[in-house]
């Protein structure tokens, strides 16, 4: 079963389905076909995070869990322009999604992708209230107006966060979040979104597509699609060209508040594991471009689509451990090559030079000796002007 959250004009892009409490003993086990999925066991040789902050735009992160403990800061609620001390209910779904991005395994449970990264819970959902409970838009002054989700992105750029988790979306495009993920992808920030769980509904099957879902479709946001055990896109899972890379997103192992286990179905999760996979390559690359950590991504992927690319899993499913690789290899790239200057396209000779600018010498005679028949003509009236007027 999937379930969608939806506030503050959001929804939660993700299906938690129950597949009952999973204890800890077999809460790796029950990972490992993740980590395998995603080549990831190799990537922690080089690095595991650390010195990453990724900001997880969700329901409020419980830091009191024990995998996450020490490793959350909850910022304000974004709910609301005031900033005040108000803090957000802790929620589920952030947690899980925080857990899959930066558990540490503490005691023999969940390890995340990025198990040495922090993460900074920013809120902009409280879960359980109808979708009509929409939270304050702005504070009534000036342009433009703002958003919950403009708001995170912002508190982000300028909170340290170098990666930003985004499990949720909304259908409409919105300008104060066109311009927020522009703010944050000019700092530097790696962005990462669900593309939605809309890819079995009646409207999919009818039109062929899924409708886009926000803001994994703004350019240079990260979308990220979910597959299945055999790397193939599920069934749910959205289908339009938002969708850029797949992850697990079946059965994925997830931590409740408090310490509990659960699976959880949809892009959601698939989301946050992707954004721990940034985060390993920001910790190894910190100075890493957005666009460059997105073509580490793309270039590297496994079961790529027949034409390289596709509407349902993007450029593939993403190899976490070759991503790094290339990472490095991109991050060593020059801005420009230079070019010998005798060089030229096509075969023969190169063509003369052209003649340098100055004057014509033709072109200065002609005009000198029409300048001087000028004058002898215009002499010669005077004088025979000049002659006329005495005679008379």
């Amino acid at each position: 079963m999937k379930t969608t959250l939806g506030l503050v004009g959001l929804v939660c892009a993700v299906g938690l389905a129950s597949a009952g409490p999973v204890g800890a003993d077999g809460v790796r086990d029950r990972q490992q076909w993740v980590f395998d999925a995603l080549n990831v066991e190799p990537a922690w040789k080089v690095t595991k995070g650390e010195g990453v902050t990724v900001a997880v735009i969700d329901s409020a992160v419980d830091p009191g869990t024990p995998i996450l403990k020490g490793k959350v800061t909850v910022a304000p609620n974004m709910r609301s322009s005031l900033f005040d001390d108000t803090r957000a209910p802790v929620g589920v779904h952030g947690t899980e999604m925080a857990s899959l991005i930066a558990g540490s395994g503490r005691g023999g449970g969940l390890l995340g992708i990025a198990p040495e990264a922090r993460i900074l819970s920013i809120p902009v959902i409280v879960e359980g209230r109808p979708d009509g409970d929409l939270a304050e838009p702005d504070d009534g002054y000036g342009m433009p107006v703002e958003t919950p989700l403009s708001r995170g992105l912002r508190y982000a750029a300028d909170h340290g966060a170098q990666v930003v988790s985004m499990s949720l979306g909304e259908y409409a495009a919105q300008r104060a979040d066109r311009e927020a993920v522009a703010y944050a992808l000019e700092r530097g920030v790696v962005l990462v979104a669900a593309v939605g769980n809309d890819g079995d509904s009646r409207a999919a099957r009818r039109l062929g597509t899924s409708f886009w879902s926000f803001p994994a479709g703004y350019p240079g946001v990260i979308g990220v699609g979910a597959v299945d055990k055999r790397g193939k896109r599920a069934d749910f899972s959205s289908d339009n060209l938002s969708v850029l890379v797949g992850a697990p997103g079946v059965g994925v192992p997830t931590t409740m508040p408090g310490g509990g286990y659960d699976e959880a179905d949809g892009s959601s999760p698939s989301t946050a594991l992707v954004a721990g996979a940034v985060a390993l390559i920001k910790a190894k690359y910190p100075y890493l471009g957005p666009e460059l950590v997105a073509r580490a991504l793309t270039s590297t992927t496994r079961g790529k689509p027949v034409a390289r690319y596709d509407d349902k899993v993007g450029f593939g499913v993403v190899d976490v451990a070759a991503a790094l690789t290339r990472a490095g290899e991109l991050g060593g790239y020059r801005a420009s090559i230079p070019v010998r200057g005798d060089l030229h396209f096509g075969k023969g000779t190169p063509a003369p030079a052209p003649s340098p600018p100055g004057p014509d010498p033709l072109r200065l005679w002609v005009f000198g000796a029409g300048v001087l028949l000028g004058l002898v003509a215009f002499g010669a009236g005077v004088v025979v002007l000049t002659r006329r007027s005495e005679r008379q």
